[in-house]
């Protein structure tokens, strides 16, 4: 069975190095476009998740899938952070925290995928870290909703994935714990 791929790789959207900067639905600030579509990547990420985080390979078929990578393996992150909080108010905390907290990007030293992703240039390198920390809040809010819903504990049902990683990898630098 192969990986689910994003279906915005065929939009003409804008790209920072080679991530697209699709619109996404939010309220947070940043220089992501505004979307009012039923689905966004946001949507789409939490979406696949569960089934694309099985996956140790994965064929890019375009710059959508890129940051359908990224957010996947940000998705992995928030999770394990997740499972670690005591209520849904303290989750939502954490997911800001983690969300605003320094990451590398493309082309910098800790940035797990170099090999597939193009380092931005000019502009965009700051660009590209506002469209990401802006996806990673709308994400790590949206992630909440999903693992808590209605309770007040995590959903084991998704916590249970705090132990796989996509292709191999995690966002977190290598001894640096939540």
């Amino acid at each position: 069975m192969p990986a689910y791929h994003s279906k915005f790789n065929e939009e003409e959207c804008p790209a920072l190095g080679n991530i697209a900067m699709l619109p996404i639905r939010t309220t947070v600030k940043g220089p992501a476009p505004r979307t009012t579509d039923e689905e966004d990547i946001i949507d789409e990420t939490l979406g696949y998740f569960k089934a694309n985080v099985f996956f140790k390979n994965y064929e890019i078929k375009g710059t959508a899938d890129r940051l359908l990578i990224y957010l996947t393996l940000y998705t992995t992150d928030c999770i394990v952070k997740l499972q670690k909080s005591p209520s849904k108010n303290q989750a939502l905390k954490d997911m800001y925290s983690l969300a605003i907290s320094r990451f590398a990007l493309p082309g910098e030293a800790g940035f797990p995928l170099n090999n597939v992703y193009q380092r931005p240039t000019g502009n965009d390198v700051e660009k590209m870290r506002q469209y990401l920390t802006q996806c990673r809040q709308e994400l790590g809010q949206r992630v909440v909703e999903k693992v808590f819903g209605d309770s007040d504990k995590p959903s084991k049902w998704w916590t249970c994935f705090a132990r796989r990683k996509f292709m191999d990898k995690t966002l977190t630098p290598l001894g640096q714990q939540f």
